[in-house]
């Protein structure tokens, strides 16, 4: 009898871990598999859309005390009142439901949307600026994994907020002020866009402090065409440029390949942009692991500044990074990462270079300032 429990023991564990072991391996289709919707969008109700008159469309306000705020004591953030830029920042996708488009008036969404974007990314902007961060109906993820057909018409809703956003930000609170557009993933998709349609070619162009549109690979020649106002940056304190990078480790596997779904055939082969975010040129240039003034999580307990966490080196249009170290991950984390694919860092691209993106901004507010009080000055 012993025998025979031993056996049924033995043969148990051993499906358990033939199921982990296919779990692991099919883990990313069975992800988008979950998440994918199963009515057309043409057939879809589309949540409401948000009210950017009141306060709780959005994640970060500069009058409101939010997670945009966190600061580490060693490099506190300004009093947003006292701020001389403006940040308008678009989050990546944090919504995972089976819908077309996510809600704005879902609690837990919104709160994840303030945990695992605002606070890791828009925070690190708060040493320069006042923050603004709308949310918006944001596309279902496949959006971005699966043919353009079913995705581009999710993707235009989410669009649609983010333009209402941004028109009720310049009519309300802009006031004329120079501006840093940045944004993540989803929202570089959705920043591109805006870029060439409400900035490029307008008065605002000329109150662009710069653009950190990071974590979806752009091509440069169809930047060039639709951007041709907005050159790449080139320097530490260049101003009315356009920052972007992807960073993967050298020998990465993209188990889910983040792209953007108009992207054409003639492009996809890139080059793409990228900026070193620990030199800030736009060549090919490696910047040792010395540069970098340090990686930040602050979802972690307690958050830390890590400096030397990487180096980094633009190669064939990606940001090339060897992790010195383990980087602070809960499960859910892991989850992600495992998901996306070994060497993959699209989910931390902003937290690898934390201090460096904060203390640039500050360079390039600086430098926009002086150029935009000389020009006055001679103008007078």
């Amino acid at each position: 009898m012993r025998n025979k429990l031993q056996r049924i023991l033995a043969a148990t564990l051993l499906v358990c871990s033939l199921l982990m072991v296919l779990l692991g391996m099919n883990f990313a289709s069975l992800f988008l598999w979950s998440v994918t919707p199963r009515t057309p969008f043409s057939e879809a109700r589309p949540p409401a859309p948000p009210d950017y008159s009141r306060p709780s469309s959005w994640s970060a306000l500069p009058e409101l005390h939010d997670l945009a705020d966190t600061a580490l004591p060693s490099s506190p953030a300004v009093e947003p009142s006292q701020a001389p830029v403006d940040v308008f920042y678009i989050h990546p996708t944090t919504y995972i439901g089976g819908e077309w488009n996510g809600p704005v008036d879902d609690s837990t969404l919104n709160e994840a949307t303030d945990r695992v974007a605002t606070l890791i990314q828009a925070s690190a902007f708060n040493a320069c600026c006042a923050i603004y961060a709308p949310r918006y109906r944001q596309a279902n993820m496949t959006a971005f994994t699966g043919p353009v057909e079913k995705g581009q018409a999710a993707l235009d809703l989410a669009y649609r907020d983010v333009a209402a956003a941004f028109h009720y930000w310049r009519e309300h609170h802009h006031r004329g002020r120079p501006f840093i557009l940045a944004a993540h993933s989803q929202g570089t998709v959705l920043a591109r866009r805006l870029l060439r349609e409400a900035v490029s070619g307008t008065p605002l162009r000329h109150q662009l402090v710069a653009a950190y549109l990071i974590g979806i690979p752009m091509p440069e020649d169809s930047l060039q065409r639709s951007l041709p106002d907005i050159p790449f940056c080139d320097s530490p304190a260049q101003t009315g440029c356009l920052i972007s990078w992807n960073a993967r480790a050298a020998n990465a596997s993209e188990r889910i390949q983040v792209r953007e779904p108009a992207m054409d055939a003639a492009s996809a082969s890139g080059p793409f942009l990228c900026v070193n975010p620990l030199s800030w040129r736009h060549d090919t240039a490696p910047a040792s692991w010395e540069q970098n003034q340090g990686a930040v999580f602050l979802e972690a307990t307690p958050p830390q500044v890590m400096p030397g966490l990487t180096g980094a080196q633009c190669k064939n249009g990606k940001l090339e990074v060897l992790i010195r170290g383990d980087m602070p991950r809960d499960f859910m984390s892991r989850l992600l990462d495992h998901a996306m694919g070994e060497g993959n860092y699209h989910p931390v691209e902003y937290q690898l270079f934390y201090m460096s993106i904060r203390r640039n901004a500050a360079e390039r507010v600086a430098a926009f300032l002086r150029s935009h009080s000389t020009a006055t000055t001679r103008d007078d």
